[in-house]
């Protein structure tokens, strides 16, 4: 049996907002389509989850950073829509992790790569990306690995 794939979940939502006349959700998921055909034929790769994924929340930091730029600029009408479109986008990665739960992964790879200062965060953060990818903001992530090797 095939396993169900982002991108064709991601079309069927396409075709279910165009039957519901729901513009703004066909704009944006549209949108998204055309950004991982563009990122297929780039980089001349397949379009697998762990791609799709990686795309994904690329254009989700994307839409946080312009949203906070629109509310810094007194825009707070494009900043809602950012903000929309970021929710929409969302509703395809996998669940996110809670930050109680990224802690302790992050402890545990710590102790297992044997990282015990600054200089680790790298490696540590290499062997934490693959295995947290789409279920947590690497940001996040990153500073939870500062606050524990400082």
């Amino acid at each position: 049996m095939a396993e169900i794939t982002l991108l064709p979940l991601i079309q069927e939502a396409v075709k279910s907002a165009m039957r519901n006349r729901d513009k703004e959700i066909v704009t944006t998921l549209r949108m998204a389509i055309s950004e991982l055909k563009k990122e297929e034929i780039d980089n001349k790769v397949t379009l697998d989850d762990p791609f799709v994924i990686s795309i994904l929340q690329r254009m989700i930091k994307q839409r946080k950073d312009a949203a906070s730029q629109f509310q810094d600029a007194s825009r707070p009408e494009l900043a809602e829509k950012e903000r929309n479109e970021i929710t929409m986008l969302s509703e395809f990665l996998p669940e996110q992790l809670s930050e109680d739960d990224l802690l302790q992964i992050v402890k545990e790879e710590i102790i297992s790569s044997e990282a015990s200062s600054m200089q680790d965060i790298g490696k540590v953060m290499g062997s934490l990306k693959p295995k947290l990818l789409g279920q947590a903001d690497m940001s996040t992530v990153s500073k939870l690995v500062k606050d524990q090797l400082s």
